[in-house]
């Protein structure tokens, strides 16, 4: 069931639609009671529980075999998720397999190149840990997951 659910802004959404169309029918109801009304439809009792079983999952392609795009240390990449752990609403922490190694190193005469990473990702798509420029660490695709970079 949990991979059939929407992501909460789906689920806004969803409610915004319902509302439309029961207004047209000449049906008014409140956002709240659109909310509440995607929620049962989800099968939970109320919104609050509904978001909160929302809320507490990563992301679609954040789980365990999905497929994430990003930047790493300012390079692309394209990775599979080997593992996920929810550290707190809306942080996960995420072991990347990535395609291609990254060289983390930025001289010419020295390389360190990284295949696999660890790293805790926040509900913006980026980690708290940040480069001497004020660049994230990881900064991952939210709006296309699991598209392969060309």
């Amino acid at each position: 069931m949990i991979h059939d659910l929407p992501t909460i802004p789906e689920a806004k959404q969803e409610a915004r639609h319902l509302r439309a169309t029961l207004a047209e029918q000449g049906e008014a109801i409140s956002h709240a009671q659109a909310l509440e009304r995607v929620a049962q439809a989800h099968g939970y009792r109320d919104w609050n529980a509904f978001h909160a079983a929302l809320r507490d999952r990563p992301p679609r392609g954040w789980e365990a075999g999905g497929r994430v795009t990003g930047r790493y240390l300012s390079q692309p990449f394209a990775a599979t998720v080997l593992s996920t752990e929810q550290l707190r609403p809306g942080w996960v922490r995420l072991v990347l397999d990535l395609d291609v190694a990254v060289d983390v190193v930025r001289f010419d005469t020295f390389s360190n190149l990284r295949k696999r990473i660890r790293v805790e990702v926040g509900p913006e798509g980026h980690s708290k840990e940040r480069t001497s420029d004020g660049t994230p660490h990881v900064l991952l695709d939210l709006d296309q997951p699991g598209k392969d970079i060309p």
